[in-house]
C-alpha cells in the first residue's frame, strides 16, 4: 500500500497594516477633551504658549495649527510673534515673563530659530515643568534615567511613536529595534524611550558599517535620518514594523514617478497642489513589512497630538 505524499500548504503572507496616525491622534483628543472638560470646571484651565520667531511659512502654518488644536480641546493659548531679527536677549525676557505666569503650563519655542539666535540657550531658559517640547536638559535626563512615563515631559514625535505602537497592540517588550538618526528631538529620545520599554535598541547613522545587516534585523525599524526614500526594500526585515518619521516634499514629476510609479492619485496631487510628500521610507519597502506608518496620515499626525498631552501632564503637575 503506497501511501501519498502531502505537500502543506504554505499559509498567505498577511498584508502589511497601516497604523493610522490621524485616526489614534483623533481618539487622544477625545480623551484630553473629556480631562479638560473637568479642569475647565474646577477653574484650571491648561495653557499654552507658542513662540514664534520671523516669518517662515512652514512655521507659522505649524504654530497655527497648533493654537487651533487648543482651541478644539477648549484649552487655553497665546501665540508670540517676534521679528526675525529679534535678539537672543529678547527672546529669553520673553520667556522669563512666561515662566513668570502661573496660567501658562506650557511654553513651546517653535524650531528652527533664525541663525543669530542662541537655540540652546533659549530652549534650556524654558522651566523645565513648563517645557511641554521635552527639549529642557532636565526632561531628557529623567528620560534617560528610566523615569515614569506620568512623570516625564518627553519630545512629542518620539512620544507619539510610543504612543501608536501601544496603541496597535504591538508588543516592545524583547524586541530588537533599530533607529536611523540620532538628532535630539527624535533619534536619541526615541531610542531611550524603546530601552525604557525593554526593547534591544541599536542607533544607526552616517558612519554606521554594515548598515544593511543592521536594519534587517530589526522588528522595530525606525526612519528619522532625514533623507526621502533613503530606507528601501532590501533593508527591511520581512513583518518587520516601520515607523516613517521623515518629511520631505517633492515638487517635480520625475521624483513622484520615481517613489510612486504609476499613481494617478500622486500625480494629480502633484498637479493641484504643486507638491506631495514622501518619507525617509520608499513606499516600496512598506510592501515586506508587517505594519507602517504611511506618509501623511502616520507620525506627524501624532506630534500635534502629543504636545497637547504633554501640555495637559505639565497642568496637572503643576496645580494637582
Amino acid at each position: 500500500m503506497s501511501s501519498a505524499i502531502v505537500t502543506p500548504i504554505a499559509a498567505p503572507i498577511a498584508a502589511p497594516v497601516a497604523l493610522d496616525g490621524i485616526a489614534i491622534a483623533s481618539q487622544i483628543k477625545l480623551e484630553l477633551a473629556a480631562e479638560v472638560a473637568v479642569a475647565r470646571a474646577q477653574g484650571s484651565t491648561p495653557g499654552l504658549a507658542v513662540v514664534l520667531v520671523g516669518g517662515e511659512a512652514a512655521s507659522e502654518m505649524y504654530v497655527r495649527s497648533k493654537v487651533r488644536a487648543c482651541t478644539e480641546l477648549g484649552m487655553y493659548s497665546e501665540m508670540h510673534t517676534r521679528a526675525g531679527t529679534a535678539t537672543t536677549e529678547e527672546l529669553l525676557g520673553l520667556v522669563a515673563s512666561l515662566n513668570a505666569r502661573e496660567e501658562i503650563d506650557g511654553i513651546l519655542i517653535q524650531l528652527p530659530l533664525p541663525e543669530h539666535v542662541d537655540t540652546a540657550r533659549l530652549l534650556e531658559a524654558v522651566a523645565p515643568e513648563k517645557d511641554v517640547d521635552g527639549l529642557h536638559p532636565m526632561n531628557m535626563g529623567r528620560l534617560l534615567r528610566g523615569a515614569a512615563a506620568e512623570q516625564v515631559l518627553a519630545p512629542c514625535t518620539p512620544a507619539g511613536i510610543m504612543e501608536m505602537l501601544r496603541r496597535s497592540d504591538i508588543p516592545v517588550r524583547g524586541k530588537r529595534a533599530v533607529v536611523l538618526g540620532r538628532s535630539s528631538i527624535v533619534g536619541k529620545p526615541v531610542a531611550a524611550m524603546l530601552l525604557n520599554a525593554s526593547a534591544t535598541v541599536t542607533v544607526c547613522h552616517s558612519q554606521t558599517r554594515d548598515l544593511v545587516a543592521i536594519t534587517r534585523e530589526a522588528e522595530i525599524l525606525v526612519a528619522a535620518i532625514g533623507r526621502a526614500g533613503f530606507v528601501t526594500k532590501d533593508m527591511v526585515r520581512p513583518g518587520a514594523t516601520v515607523i516613517d518619521v521623515g518629511i520631505h516634499r517633492m515638487v517635480t514629476k520625475a521624483e513622484v514617478e520615481r517613489f510612486f510609479p504609476g499613481d494617478a492619485a500622486r500625480l494629480a496631487g502633484l498637479a493641484k497642489r504643486g507638491s506631495t510628500i514622501v518619507g525617509d521610507v520608499d513606499p516600496a519597502a512598506f510592501a515586506v513589512s508587517g505594519a507602517y506608518t504611511p506618509v501623511p496620515g502616520g507620525v506627524g499626525a501624532m506630534t500635534i497630538a502629543m504636545l497637547m498631552v504633554n501640555t495637559v501632564k505639565a497642568a496637572r503637575m503643576r496645580r494637582g
